[in-house]
């Protein structure tokens, strides 16, 4: 209970009546003060360790497919017609993992020809593509 001495009674008060604020902060460290020390228990378990001999990936060496101008096949330097890629792509999409197949096309292949070389890889199962480009240079 908030009293007033003296000075006008009649008036409000100005001070502010901290009483309930000290109560419900000692409230707050008693709740703290019971808590903190459950919240340091640990649980001991027993973690396997890890085997530092084991390699986690395979590298594979991916395949090079490069389509020239005339639309001329060529896998790695050798020249290839449709079939043998196909069944290249067919081979390579059975291992496991799978390679890579980086495409290299001539400035002006046609997109056509770059788009079927796709379609094969595609429909033999191959999901890893990267094109081949040159770096930026200062012409």
């Amino acid at each position: 209970m908030a009293m007033s001495t003296g000075g006008n009674s009649g008036g409000p008060m100005s001070e502010i009546n901290v009483t309930p604020l000290v109560d419900v902060m000692l409230v707050l460290l008693i709740i703290f003060m019971i808590t903190a020390p459950l919240m340091t228990h640990r649980i001991k378990i027993d973690l396997p360790k890890a085997n530092p001999n084991v390699k986690e990936e395979v590298q594979v060496e991916p395949m090079d497919v490069a389509v020239k101008e005339d639309g001329s096949l060529y896998s790695g330097d050798a020249p290839v017609t449709e079939a043998e890629l196909k069944n290249q792509f067919a081979v390579a999409a059975n291992k496991s993992p799978q390679p890579e197949i980086q495409l290299r096309a001539d400035r002006t292949t046609q997109y056509k020809t770059v788009r079927k070389v796709l379609g094969f890889a595609k429909d033999a199962g191959m999901v890893h593509v990267a094109f081949l480009t040159t770096g930026n240079s200062k012409e």
